[in-house]
């Protein structure tokens, strides 16, 4: 289906060849497939394909672990052409992470592993995705950015450090202007706990943490809203006081935003040396080889790379 769409870039597809030229065959998909080469001039109707082989054939739907190196060294491939400038960006589908730790290859997802093979200290997980627009009304884009990522609940509040939550903050500001073209961002900030902790009385990490790295960066400039209680946060007049929201954990700010945008919503890397974005989903191993898959996230998970290039170039 990306062949048959026309891009304003030229794509290129990190995988197995043959395993795409099957999967095209067996969905009755008729696209033409060329070996990618720096100088190839772009082709509509053809999928370029940089070719990594599998380890051993694979199976729709079937987990694999013995391809679970292939499925990381696709991930290598893409990280060190954006680190060259030979690729502009990359847009990564879903991976199995189960898979790959049941290879016995310690892993917890894109973002950390991007971070590890930039050599990037600190970045963050930011979803996106348009909402609204009933009612002759127009959408609107909802981005929330993670103070934590793949922690579980009870280590939260202990992980919400003054470091962590500047840190965050400010590789957020830094992109939403840099990369998304916004010259004064406004970002709103989620309490940790029931009703932004009720003046202490459902919790301290506000008074103590969470406000204090708030009036600092006020100080120098920043536009920060909060923190607000997350139970009415994200409600469309609230939301429109600020260009993206940055909830503490990852339920807290993940299922209204799925909830809303599921389908069409995109994942963020912010932080990292290169564009990347993502689908908002998972692997959906009983649509695998169907032919049913919706590609809408990619599509916009493309797209929203394209627009993240344009900004960038904007203010270089």
């Amino acid at each position: 289906m990306l062949a048959r769409r026309q891009w304003l870039a030229r794509l290129v597809v990190i995988g197995d060849a043959e395993l795409l030229r099957q999967r095209a065959e067996a969905v009755g998909l008729h696209i033409g497939l060329r070996h990618y080469k720096a100088d190839n001039p772009q082709l509509p109707g053809t999928l370029e394909v940089l070719h990594v082989p599998l380890a051993v054939p694979s199976r729709a739907g079937v987990l694999e672990a013995r391809n679970a190196r292939y499925v990381l060294n696709t991930l290598d491939v893409a990280i060190d052409a954006c680190l060259t400038g030979e690729f502009d960006a990359m847009v990564t589908a879903p991976v199995q992470k189960s898979i790959v730790n049941d290879a016995g290859i310690p892993f917890s997802g894109h973002t950390e592993y991007l971070a590890e093979r930039t050599a990037t200290p600190v970045v963050v997980m930011m979803l996106a995705g348009e909402y609204g627009g009933s009612d002759g009304v127009p959408p609107r884009w909802m981005r929330v950015a993670l103070a934590t990522t793949h922690l579980p609940v009870s280590a939260v509040p202990a992980a919400i450090t003054p470091a962590l939550l500047e840190n965050t903050l400010r590789i957020l500001h830094a992109d939403l202007r840099d990369k998304f073209g916004f010259a004064a961002p406004r970002i709103i900030v989620a309490g940790l706990n029931p009703h932004a902790g009720e003046g202490g009385h459902m919790g301290r990490e506000e008074i103590e943490v969470i406000e204090p790295v708030l009036a600092r960066l006020r100080q120098e400039g920043m536009q920060l809203i909060g923190p607000l209680p997350a139970d009415t946060l994200f409600v469309p007049h609230q939301l429109a006081r600020g260009d993206a929201v940055l909830a503490m954990y990852h339920d807290q700010g993940l299922a209204t935003l799925k909830f809303a945008t599921f389908g069409g919503g995109i994942n963020i890397t912010l932080g990292l040396p290169i564009i990347r974005t993502s689908v908002d989903h998972g692997t959906a191993l009983d649509l695998a080889g169907s032919g049913r898959a919706d590609p809408g996230s990619l599509y916009a998970a493309i797209d929203c790379a394209l627009n993240m290039l344009s900004a960038q170039q904007k203010n270089s």
